[in-house]
Parts: C-alpha cells; sequence; structure tokens
C-alpha cells in the first residue's frame, strides 16, 4: 500500500522503508556473522599450523 505521501506500507501499517533503513543500520546479518567467524576460525588455523613448522 502507497499512502498520499508516497509511503509504502504493509496491510498491517509497517512503514517498510522504516524496516529497511533499520535492517542496514543493524549491523551484520546472521549469515554474515557466520562467515565471518569461519574465516576467523580458518586464518587462526593457518597461523598456529605455520608457526609449528
Amino acid at each position: 500500500m502507497v499512502d498520499d505521501n508516497g509511503k509504502k506500507y504493509t496491510v498491517t501499517g509497517t512503514d517498510i522503508d522504516d524496516v529497511k533503513r533499520k535492517n542496514a543500520d543493524s549491523g551484520m546479518s546472521y549469515n554474515e556473522v557466520k562467515e565471518f567467524i569461519a574465516k576467523s576460525a580458518c586464518s587462526k588455523r593457518r597461523i598456529k599450523r605455520t608457526e609449528k613448522f
């Protein structure tokens, strides 16, 4: 739904643009955090392996 001011709302009255803005400001998503942790763990393992040699 679009009101007279051009704002988009869901059927229940939620301001869609406001939700998108808050999501963008909230930080990393769940999947981004998982990827970050996986990359961090891999890089730490590589450092430890190279230190042993």
